[in-house]
C-alpha cells in the first residue's frame, strides 16, 4: 500500500510533503508531485502537512480522485525506481491524467 497524491496538488505543488518524507519518495512532475509506490514505507508523514489535503492512504482516496492512485504509480513507468527524489530533480513531464487537467484555481 502508499499515498497518493490527487488533483488539489495540480498547479500548486506547495512541496512541504518533500520536507516531511523520510525516504525521499515525492517526486516532482511538471505540475503535480507523485509519491512512488514502491519507495513509500506508509509512514504518513507527508499527510497532514498537505496544506491543500491532496494526500490520501491507497484506500482512502476519494472517489472523484481514484484515478489519480493509478496516476501516482503509471508515472514512475519509464522513470523507474531511482531510490530518491532529490538526485532527480523536477522530472519533465506529468502523467497524462495531470497533464490533461486544464489550470487549476488556486
Amino acid at each position: 500500500m502508499t499515498y497518493v497524491i490527487a488533483q488539489p496538488c495540480v498547479d500548486v505543488k506547495d512541496k512541504a510533503c518533500i520536507d516531511e518524507c523520510p525516504v525521499d519518495c515525492i517526486y516532482e512532475g511538471e505540475r503535480s508531485l507523485y509519491i512512488h509506490p514502491d519507495e513509500c514505507v506508509d509512514c504518513a508523514a507527508c499527510e497532514p502537512v498537505c496544506p491543500v489535503e491532496a494526500i490520501y492512504y491507497e484506500d482512502d482516496v476519494p472517489g472523484q480522485w481514484s484515478a489519480f492512485t493509478l496516476a501516482n504509480a503509471e508515472f514512475f513507468d519509464d522513470v523507474g525506481s531511482p531510490g530518491g527524489a532529490a538526485k532527480m530533480g523536477l522530472i519533465a513531464k506529468d502523467h497524462p491524467l495531470v497533464s490533461a487537467l486544464g489550470p487549476q484555481a488556486e
